[in-house]
């Protein structure tokens, strides 16, 4: 099995090629960027950049949508998370857990208004866990462990 390192690195012998380098390269002189010009400086290209036209990105309508995870003043803890804060005595077992309590404890930022929790790792303590989210699998987990879960808002 490849490790991350060896994905990483080039493969031996082989390099970046190097143009206009003489007239018999066939990219010579000004490398095929013409005379003068903003494209033949550098810096001459801004991406998206249409000679002044509206671009492209600006004429269209924007369309889609911000998911829970990049919406400003959501957070996302995993069981694993709440684990380490137990084996870091921020979090005792049997205590109830809050956005407020999290917060106190430094897990999480304190502009956070909506917190949920997902079922990734386990936990070897009962929780009682009221927050807004919690994904089923982290319920199964929670409740395993002995602990409680209260959800402020319904699943999404």
């Amino acid at each position: 099995m490849e490790t991350l390192a060896t994905i990483l690195t080039p493969r031996v012998g082989r390099h970046r090629r190097r143009i206009g380098r003489g007239i018999g390269s066939g990219r010579g002189k000004t490398s095929g960027y013409g005379h003068k010009g903003a494209r033949a400086r550098s810096g001459g290209t801004k991406c998206g950049f249409e000679g002044g036209q509206m671009p492209i990105y600006r004429r269209l309508p924007k369309r889609g949508f911000t998911p829970l995870t990049k919406k400003k003043g959501v957070c996302c803890l995993n069981l694993l998370d709440l684990q380490r804060l137990l084996n870091a005595g921020k979090l005792k077992s049997g205590e109830r857990v809050t956005l407020d309590s999290l917060k106190a404890c430094g897990a999480i930022r304190s502009t956070t208004e909506i917190v949920r929790v997902l079922g990734k790792g386990s936990l070897s303590s009962a929780l009682t866990i009221a927050v807004d989210y919690v994904t089923p699998s982290a319920a199964r987990l929670i409740v395993k462990a002995g602990g409680e879960v209260y959800q402020a808002r319904a699943e999404v």
